[in-house]
């Protein structure tokens, strides 16, 4: 079966499922907002098939994915929005648009020119779309376009990345981590403070954060993705100290700190090795 037949049939049991009178109940009675944590879900379910490497299952993620995408295209079309075909317009025009390198006789000399003239583009697309919108809706600062329901990291890595592209950065690694070492001070100082303020300790853990994140950009690293992989070595060798423990006949409970770190410090030698 060819894309353009298979794409059909798609839709044509994404309409069959919000069918009124013979479509699925659960289906039928979904909303924009109803649908949002599926979303979430299945993008990360993506995310954990690419990282595991798991192909097989990378596939059957992606449809799921792409699921969600007709899901909020027939509700669109329902309520006269908009339909799939609209989305898929969309998406056609801005990708030829911002690579005029690619579709038409635009040359840039490297990648910077490359994400130079991408972000002016966006620009330009920011600027015809505030002429549609009324006043109240138009963008009146540059951090307007960046979603507030992303991830803490991930929200934090582009209001970052948008301030530096006007200049609000610095331009040397050192006082990124000097900033680093003055917020794990004021957190430390909050934290021993007798009686402790939550709310400020709270505050200063998110300085702190937020610091973290502005370094991992200075290097050149995704903070996300780091924390990912921090993730998962902390989840692989705490999965061995248990399978360690457990060929001693106990459990992890009846296991004390010393013990654990110890079984912890063997399994850092043997992965190192």
């Amino acid at each position: 079966m060819t894309v353009s037949n298979n794409l059909e049939q798609l839709l044509s049991i994404m309409t069959q499922l919000r069918d009124k009178e013979s479509g699925c109940p659960w289906d039928r009675k979904q909303t924009f907002d109803s649908i949002i944590p599926h979303t979430i879900e299945e993008t990360y379910e993506v995310v954990d098939a690419i990282h595991k490497k798991d192909w097989s299952n990378l596939k059957e993620e992606l449809g799921d994915l792409l699921f969600q995408v007709v899901f909020y295209s027939q509700i669109a079309k329902e309520e006269q929005l908009f339909d799939f075909n609209d989305v898929l317009d969309t998406l056609n025009e801005k990708l030829v648009r911002r690579h005029p390198h690619v579709f038409s006789d635009e040359v840039f000399s490297s990648e910077e020119e490359i994400t130079a003239n991408w972000d002016k583009v966006k620009q330009q697309e920011r600027l015809v779309k505030e002429e549609l919108d009324s006043p109240s809706q138009a963008q009146q600062s540059i951090l307007d376009s960046i979603p507030s329901a992303l991830p803490g990291l991930l929200r934090a890595n582009k209001i970052q990345k948008q301030c530096a592209k006007v200049g609000f950065d610095w331009d040397e690694l050192q006082p990124v981590a000097d900033k680093v070492n003055e917020e794990v001070a004021e957190v430390l100082e909050e934290a021993l403070k007798n009686p402790r303020d939550e709310k400020k300790l709270e505050e200063e853990l998110g300085d702190l954060l937020f610091a973290t994140v502005n370094f991992s950009r200075h290097l050149g690293k995704n903070p996300e993705q780091a924390l990912c992989k921090a993730n998962d070595k902390f989840e692989r060798r705490f999965r061995q100290i248990e399978a360690n423990v457990a060929k001693k006949n106990k459990k992890i409970e009846q296991c004390d700190l010393n013990e654990l770190d110890s079984e912890w410090e063997n399994v850092k030698r043997s992965e190192r090795n």
